[in-house]
């Protein structure tokens, strides 16, 4: 897969949580769609590592582009340490993961306040609601958009 695939698919994937947010869970208010939108979150930034890898590959700085999550974090941490948002987003993509495989509880579904409470591995709860969910997407477009001019600058 080459770059540019890549992130044509992360911008499909985003393009599907923007509308589960503005449209599904608006009108729905349930766990489920707040699931559903992890889960686009975490394949837009799967697709992001996937780019930014294909592109150190064909800088020869890679063989070969991982298929497992774990190792995509391991090969971006190793090749771009220096920068401290793909860093910082290789720990959120870990979460994310960690999040969506998590037990978890409903609460006051369809309603405003609608909470997922996932119970990560030791015991430690996160409450994700709309307001949250909503957060997650803008920082997930953010890293895309990072990623975009970051492969652009290298094309040109």
């Amino acid at each position: 897969m080459n770059p540019g695939e890549a992130l044509q698919q992360a911008q499909q994937e985003l393009n599907r949580a923007d509308h589960s947010i503005a449209v599904s869970l608006k009108y729905t208010r349930t766990v489920d769609v707040i699931r559903s939108i992890v889960e686009r979150l975490i394949n837009a930034i799967g697709f992001c590592l996937d780019s930014l890898l294909a592109e150190a590959k064909a800088e020869k700085k890679l063989a070969e582009v991982p298929e497992l999550a774990r190792l995509k974090v391991e090969e971006a941490r190793r090749l771009f340490a220096s920068d401290k948002l793909v860093m910082d987003f290789c720990d959120f993509y870990l979460l994310l993961r960690r999040i969506h495989k998590a037990k978890f509880e409903k609460a006051q579904e369809y309603r405003r306040h609608v909470t997922m409470t996932a119970e990560l591995d030791g015991g430690q709860k996160i409450d994700i609601t709309i307001d949250i969910i909503s957060e997650y997407f803008e920082k997930t477009k953010e890293f895309y958009l990072y990623i975009l001019r970051r492969i652009q600058a290298v094309c040109e």
